[in-house]
């Protein structure tokens, strides 16, 4: 089982399952939901939502995806990331992870026994 990694709020998760399917502002603004392998999860994180305090982790399994899914690369880079093209149904996260203590850097830390890493501070 493939498992992709999407940063978001705790509200705008719970506004998604409240409209029974996920669609954050990217999806809008840019057509996908941008996703992150395990590999690339700390980097994102540290880069993008550095001193945030209201994140969670969604834990999505690949098979259950809806929507088209490519990996594609940023803009001026060659590394491949998942991008969504289309809402996420809730049916699809397997796991919702508080993240750690804002303003500190992320690192991907050893599996766990569901198949999703635990993120450490450092």
């Amino acid at each position: 089982m493939a498992i992709l990694l999407h940063i978001t709020t705790l509200a705008d998760w719970a506004a998604g399952l409240a409209a029974g399917a996920y669609r954050p502002a990217s999806l809008a603004a840019e057509g996908f939901i941008h996703c992150s392998t395990y590999a690339q999860a700390a980097a994102t994180a540290n880069r993008y939502f550095r001193g945030r305090q209201d994140l969670v982790l969604l834990c999505i399994d690949e098979a259950r995806l809806t929507a088209p899914l490519r990996f594609e690369p940023p803009p001026g880079r060659t590394d491949l990331f998942p991008h969504l093209y289309g809402p996420l149904a809730p049916s699809a996260v397997l796991r919702v992870v508080g993240f750690p203590r804002p303003g500190r850097r992320v690192r991907a830390a050893r599996k766990s026994a569901m198949t999703t890493r635990r993120y450490e501070t450092v």
